[in-house]
């Protein structure tokens, strides 16, 4: 007969995850029962102001009602059907994520993930140029699949492939002069975060980025932006991208675009495009039609409701606010945002963590992320900066 001990352990979800998943995750000490808004609440009571956004993904928060009411029309209408027939949410969400991305990206290949969007990028960058070595920038993260892992910075230390599919060579970031005298002719392409997420949100300058678009063009290599995680409305414009008037050959999406549904896009060029036909891509579930209508209904929001304003508004009371207790610096752009430390980011976190705020930490261990929804109102960012106040600085 089980005890009552027993009955509580087994309740615990935390315990059943890791009696049968593999233990490759890190998770915070609480559990999530439902969420409304900024706002978890989880199985013990609390409610906990969500600044992480589920890494970046909770778009519009949580619950909301024109994301919901699509995501649970269209489940009723038809929950799935695969590319090999054409569906008009399909056509829809492709259409209006044309018409939110920087001029001349006119076509749309839907995926699943950040991943599998940069894996077929730098697939689409090595047929179109005929050349076999990539460059992407210190620092930056494109994804775990093998090509996506490949021009992520550091990534030897968990690559676990016994190759890479090409060969790959660091830009420093922000260093012109380097990017001038490593992209050449013999350069496929050069894959980059506007913001590096991962990093710190840590956001290159413009002079840096036009370099690269000039030195690419000069060269025929692709430019690759990847905006997993800048994009979406994140850093007030749809695209971080746009901020710096460039315009790349390919621009990659995910997280925040189906606002919590699982999906990806890759943008190009009508001319890259006419390059691709029949069976040259594929994705089983990618455009499908859940996916297309929250990619619907989480554009139309950031359209309707402002919400480009209410990040850029966000991020200007941010930084006016919350450069208080242990926090020395601000960077980033909209709410991808990074907050730098006087002491090890991780202490920072679970000291707001004991305040009911979740943000997140990065591969910097003196920089806090900030990763919130765009729905994000004046009062939550009152809450982060007065329980910033009661941390007290760092005497060292």
């Amino acid at each position: 007969m089980p005890t009552i001990n027993d009955q509580m352990v087994m309740s615990d979800p935390r315990i059943r995850e890791a009696s049968v998943t593999i233990p490759v995750y890190g998770q915070l000490p609480f559990v999530p029962e439902r969420a409304s808004g900024c706002d978890i609440f989880t199985k013990d009571g609390r409610r906990i102001l969500d600044l992480y956004g589920g890494h970046a993904v909770a778009a519009l928060g949580y619950g909301h009602p024109r994301l919901v009411k699509a995501i649970t029309e269209q489940s009723n209408k038809l929950l799935f059907q695969s590319n090999a027939v054409a569906l008009d949410i399909r056509a829809e969400a492709a259409e209006k994520l044309v018409n939110v991305a920087p001029d001349g990206l006119d076509r749309v290949f839907f995926v699943n993930s950040g991943a599998e969007a940069n894996e077929n990028a730098l697939r689409m960058a090595c047929i179109t140029t005929g050349r076999k070595k990539i460059l992407a920038l210190t620092g930056g993260f494109h994804g775990r699949t093998a090509a996506a892992a490949a021009v992520t910075w550091n990534s030897g230390r968990w690559y676990g492939f016994p190759s890479r599919p090409f060969e790959v060579d660091f830009i420093p970031r922000d260093d012109i002069a380097a990017a001038h005298r490593m992209i050449g002719d013999d350069i496929a392409a050069i894959i980059f975060e506007p913001v590096q997420g991962i990093a710190g949100a840590y956001d290159l300058s413009t002079e840096f980025i036009h370099a690269l678009r000039t030195a690419t063009e000069k060269h025929g290599v692709v430019l690759i932006a990847d905006e997993v995680q800048s994009g979406v409305g994140r850093c007030g414009q749809f695209f971080a991208i746009q901020a710096h008037e460039t315009r790349p050959d390919i621009l990659t999406s995910a997280k925040a675009l189906g606002g919590g549904i699982p999906c990806g896009a890759v943008l190009c060029s009508h001319a890259t495009a006419a390059k691709f036909g029949s069976g040259d891509l594929g994705s089983t579930f990618g455009g499908g039609p859940i996916a297309a209508a929250a990619i619907t209904a989480t554009i139309d929001a950031i359209e309707t409701e402002g919400l480009l304003m209410n990040v850029r508004r966000a991020e200007a009371a941010i930084r006016e606010q919350c450069v208080v207790g242990p926090i020395k610096k601000i960077q980033g752009m909209g709410l991808l945002l990074g907050l730098i430390c006087d002491r090890p980011a991780v202490e920072v976190r679970d000291a707001l963590l004991d305040h009911d705020i979740l943000t997140g930490t990065s591969s910097d261990p003196e920089i806090l992320r900030i990763l919130a929804p765009l729905v994000l109102e004046p009062g939550h960012i009152d809450h982060l900066a007065e329980a910033l106040r009661d941390i007290a600085p760092s005497t060292n």
